[in-house]
């Protein structure tokens, strides 16, 4: 098995553990606030991350502790909308949502970066977005949507720059301190603005503790942050940022199986429809001319530029 089929692999348990969560976080979140429940969480995988690369931060240049920053700056955004939207929305609609960051990505990079992306590519984004449109609006119209739609929406644009910027940052950096140092930022910027939320009534302080909710917690801490980050920041070595968008878009498919079977919600035909979709944008991702696996590499014509360029062959 060689490095780009284990890479996939990786992400693709980063996509299920992560759809999973989803119904977790909805429970905590009857018990929590969101920035208490991700100072809490993300303190909990730093915790857990720090004795697993102390030798690598202790080898920690400037230029991989901004990349670091960076990265965890566009987490940040990322949970924090998606957190408090999922107060208001439910957990499957929030992961479906946040899903739209597939069509996102490349989207950006074309805008910002100015990166070509291949027609294959497109195809299989459009393929996805369709699907992901399917399933998050199954009526066909926009009446069911809410306040925390829109939200967990911004934090899918955040999460789209952090797939782009893990895989810029991921082909120069050691990915053990990339992954450690993108959680360590967003607990840092989750108990910073605790007390602000507190102080200004935005984001009132509320936890009600109890067995249950620690379980809760240690899992979304553990298993869906310290472990899976790591994960992603090893496995996007080897990939490029769209074809990681597109293996992420499995994230809402798991919600959905997952929410049939803790709480017996059942998908529709359309609902179905858009995860066949989801799963033919992936393989047709993976459908490209020869020659253009030939030509400058994969990874240098579809990840976003960094200032030195794309990393040599």
């Amino acid at each position: 098995m060689n490095r780009r089929v284990k890479a996939d692999l990786a992400l693709v348990l980063c996509s299920v553990i992560w759809g999973a969560s989803f119904v977790v976080v909805k429970f905590i979140l009857l018990n929590s606030s969101p920035l208490v429940f991700m100072a809490l969480r993300f303190t909990l995988a730093s915790l857990v991350m720090l004795p697993l690369y102390r030798r690598g931060l202790r080898k920690m240049n400037r230029a991989e502790f901004w990349a670091g920053v960076v990265t965890g700056m566009s987490l940040f955004g990322g949970y924090i909308f998606q957190t408090a939207g999922l107060v208001t929305t439910s957990a499957s609609k929030g992961a479906f949502i946040t899903g739209s960051s597939v069509a996102m990505v490349p989207i950006l990079l074309l805008i910002f970066w100015r990166r070509a992306i291949g027609p294959a590519v497109w195809a299989g984004v459009a393929a996805a977005f369709v699907g992901l449109y399917f399933l998050t609006v199954p009526g066909g119209g926009t009446q069911g949507l809410v306040r925390g739609d829109f939200l967990v929406l911004i934090g899918a644009v955040a999460f789209a720059l952090q797939i782009i910027f893990v895989s810029v940052y991921g082909a120069r950096h050691e990915a053990g301190s990339l992954g450690f140092m993108q959680i360590a930022t967003t607990a840092a910027l989750s108990l910073l603005l605790l007390p602000v939320g507190a102080l200004t009534r935005l984001q009132p302080a509320r936890l009600h503790w109890n067995p249950l909710l620690a379980w809760a917690v240690a899992a979304t801490a553990v298993l869906a942050t310290a472990a899976t980050f790591s994960m992603q920041a090893w496995g996007q070595q080897f990939t490029t940022a769209t074809h990681a968008a597109l293996i992420f878009a499995l994230e809402p498919v798991m919600a959905a199986v997952t929410a049939r079977l803790v709480s017996g919600e059942r998908l529709s035909a359309r609902a179905i429809a858009g995860a066949v979709l989801i799963l033919a944008g992936i393989l047709l991702a993976e459908i490209r001319p020869r020659a253009a696996r030939r030509g400058e590499g994969e990874n240098c014509a579809e990840q976003a530029p960094a200032p030195m360029g794309c990393p040599p062959s």
